[in-house]
């Protein structure tokens, strides 16, 4: 497939999703909601532990010897946890989040001529915002599509657009159309990380795409565990892991060289 099939394949669930919420209505009982979660979270950590056997790449190895390609993994999510925590990355994503759909929720009601559009424009917004932060703002966007990018596959996409396909049918039965606009959000936002991924893995080497794929495996085993409802990791936080991976391969193979 061509890179970028993965966001393709979310915008169509997505725009699908909206369509049969505002066909059928949210009739799906709570249980069963309960139950495709839950088998989502399953598939996320099966994902998770592909993604992670990143580690025992034999390029990987021989760039930075058997040894250290466990530690630099380690050492990335310690020091990009850190940094994250330090930022408040999770928090702010929540806040900055919250901010706009307040902002613009009030920019809704805003038309003053009590005909009742303006109830109809802050649904569209509300709608429009909420899921595009739900799919757009979280760290399966910023890995798969950036997997996608780099050529690694589109499975962490086609989870998270099956994801998003079910809960576009719930929010579509609630906000309406505003809904079906997110799909226009997840299509820039995701493809402008598959152009950073085509990018990044052009001028990244083997080893060094292996432990971003390792790094990024674990990350979404919290995502899983939040799926799961086990314990609501702070992905977000440990976001910046992706970044400072391949600074550690660099240290440890010009230490070693």
């Amino acid at each position: 497939m061509f890179p970028g099939f993965g966001t393709v394949l979310n915008v169509v669930t997505v725009v699908a999703g909206s369509a049969a919420g505002l066909l059928v209505g949210h009739r799906l009982p709570q249980r069963t909601r309960d139950v495709v979660t839950d088998a989502l979270g399953l598939v996320t950590l099966l994902i998770a532990a592909l993604s992670a056997a990143a580690v025992l790449d034999a390029g990987y190895a021989a760039e930075v010897g058997e040894s250290a390609t466990v530690l630099i993994v380690l050492g990335a999510l310690l020091i990009g946890g850190v940094a994250g925590s330090l930022l408040r990355i999770e928090a702010r994503l929540e806040g900055v989040g919250a901010g706009l759909q307040r902002r613009l929720s009030r920019a809704g009601d805003g038309d003053g001529d009590g005909t009742g559009g303006g109830e109809a424009r802050r649904r569209f917004v509300e709608g429009f915002l909420t899921t595009s932060l739900l799919f757009c703002v979280g760290p399966l966007t910023i890995l798969g599509a950036l997997s996608d990018g780099m050529g690694l596959g589109y499975d962490q996409l086609a989870l998270k657009a099956t994801m998003d396909g079910f809960a576009a049918i719930a929010f579509a039965a609630s906000f309406g159309w505003g809904v079906m606009a997110s799909a226009l959000a997840v299509a820039v936002i995701q493809g402008l990380l598959t152009v950073v991924g085509v990018a990044a893995g052009s001028l990244l080497g083997d080893a060094y795409v292996s432990a971003i794929t390792a790094t990024g495996g674990l990350l979404l085993v919290g995502v899983a565990l939040r799926l799961l409802r086990m314990k609501p990791l702070p992905v977000g936080d440990l976001l910046p892991a992706l970044l400072v991976a391949p600074l550690l391969v660099s240290i440890v193979a010009a230490i070693r060289s």
